[in-house]
């Protein structure tokens, strides 16, 4: 048997990369762990600080709205300053922040310390790029999916734990508090067993860091205004999220606040442009070499299938109980287990995907899975009452393992692009799904949920016919260490 064709050694933990794996989708686990310990919680949270129903449904914009330009800023920190010391610090960080929400005594002091949690959501960034350092191009795959699918796995044990821990274990009105507050002390003692067991490359490799800090680095002028539109999509549902607490809105902040909030957006909006363009302004009058060139189209079109795959996930997950539940009548509990049946998949499904990918082409896996994902929408689109629940649930889960699975294809690629700024291209597909996340829901909130699943099984085809153009990684990624030194690195 052939190196390429030896099987994954998941458990042989004696050997560097795999006892790395176990730490980094650990790290990933527990990020989503704190990120999502209070969505269970919040009936106990809401009447325990006297909340309204807009103050609740606030909460669910706040948690994600940080994390879409977050996921942009780690991924340039993380290739400045590496990923051992960036996941140690935002482990430590967010468990602070954990810690100050369960202490928070106004919805006030809850809805700051909500929103910049959503920090948390862009530790899946780092993890991205350290797993890419330890694995070779024939395993990236099935590690960048193991990573991704088990660490995913946090947000179902935290909205399964958090309410065994505040009623049976600590009990009482603080309950909640102290369950919480528990998911933070554990994320500050990670930080520090995660610095001490990880490094950021195998001994003796290079850490390739961007030449410039601040945006991507891309090869050509017409790259340049292609990353320039690409960056718009993410700034414009920040105008969205701000315009849904707004008295147009939930009515959460004044309208004075409102125009605040867009006034910050527009300015980031600015000041990012200027960045790319700080970065890349050498393209107007010098080329760079042919060899050192990648094409951005790559990039662009991963943007595009993760927001289709990753991004519907998450507004299927919030809507799919609800949806079920009125349409078959279940109880809450029922309703509860029809959210995690469509999360559930991403132990198997996502490593599986990034399995495929490795073992029989990544262009192929990727594009199978989003025409798959496409007819399990549309076909979610006709379900009605006179289905039954089996087969409803059968159609739910079987479009969840397409999903899943494409989310580990569009990573299986990501790595093999430029291995310097992996945690910038890592950063913007994943701001993408969270973009594609609010995108649907924010559709949702205007269209019955049949037309919902029809938008997101339009954009699921529109993902299927650009991942068509994509090119299959081939041969070697060329990069130049800090001495000048040019290295080869296999991407297949």
């Amino acid at each position: 048997m052939s190196a390429a064709r030896k099987p994954f050694p998941l458990f042989s933990v004696s050997e560097p990369r795999i006892r790395v794996l176990h730490f980094t989708w650990l790290a990933f686990f527990i990020t989503f762990l704190i990120w999502f310990a209070h969505v269970s919680l919040m009936p106990m949270i809401k009447t325990s600080m006297h909340l309204t129903d807009a103050q609740v449904k606030a909460f669910l914009i706040l948690n994600v709205a940080l994390t879409i330009p977050a996921r942009i800023l780690i991924g340039i920190l993380v290739d400045k300053y590496g990923p051992r010391a960036s996941y140690s610090i935002l482990l430590a960080l967010c468990g602070v922040l954990c810690i100050g929400f369960a202490a928070a005594q106004t919805f006030e002091q809850l809805a700051v310390m909500r929103f910049l949690l959503g920090l948390t959501g862009a530790g899946f960034v780092i993890g991205i790029r350290l797993v890419s350092e330890w694995f070779p191009a024939r395993e990236v795959g099935i590690a960048e999916g193991i990573y991704g699918g088990w660490g995913n796995f946090g947000a179902a044990i935290a909205k399964i734990s958090m309410p065994i821990l505040a009623v049976t274990v600590f009990g009482g009105e603080f309950g909640w508090r102290y369950a919480i507050g528990l998911t933070g002390v554990i994320a500050i003692i990670y930080s520090m067993i995660f610095y001490r067991n990880v490094s950021d490359t195998p001994k003796g490799a290079t850490y390739f860091k961007p030449k410039k800090a601040g945006g991507l680095e891309v090869t050509t002028k017409r790259d340049l205004f292609a990353y320039v539109l690409m960056n718009l999509p993410i700034y414009m549902i920040l105008y969205v999220l701000a315009w849904r607490l707004s008295p147009s809105g939930l009515n959460i902040i004044s309208e004075m606040f409102a125009m605040l909030c867009y006034a910050i957006i527009t300015f980031l909006v600015v000041w990012q442009t200027w960045k790319i363009w700080l970065v890349n302004r050498h393209l107007m009058h010098e080329e760079v070499p042919k060899a050192q060139r990648y094409k951005f189209k790559q990039v662009a079109i991963l943007n595009l299938a993760y927001l289709a795959c990753f991004g519907s996930e998450i507004a299927i997950v919030s809507m799919l109980p609800m949806f079920f539940g009125d349409m078959f009548h279940l109880s809450p509990m029922a309703m509860g287990l029809m959210a995690g049946s469509f999360t559930i998949m991403n132990l198997v499904a996502r490593p599986g995907g990034g399995w495929l990918s490795d073992r029989i082409g990544r262009r192929k896996v990727l594009v199978s899975c989003l025409a798959l994902q496409t007819i399990g929408y549309l076909l979610l689109s006709n379900v009605s009452e006179s289905w039954g629940i089996t087969l409803a649930v059968a159609v739910t889960l079987v479009t969840s393992i397409f999903v899943q699975a494409a989310c580990g294809a569009v990573y299986s690629i990501v790595p093999l692009i430029q291995r310097r700024m992996t945690g910038q291209i890592a950063g913007m597909a994943g701001a993408y799904g969270n973009v594609g996340g609010v995108l649907f829901l924010t559709v949702l909130s205007f269209v019955s949920p049949h037309m919902f699943f029809v938008v997101i099984a339009g954009m699921s085809a529109a993902a299927f016919i650009a991942a068509n153009f994509i090119d299959e990684p081939k041969g070697h990624m060329v990069e130049v260490d800090e001495h000048g030194n040019v290295q080869m690195i296999a991407v297949e």
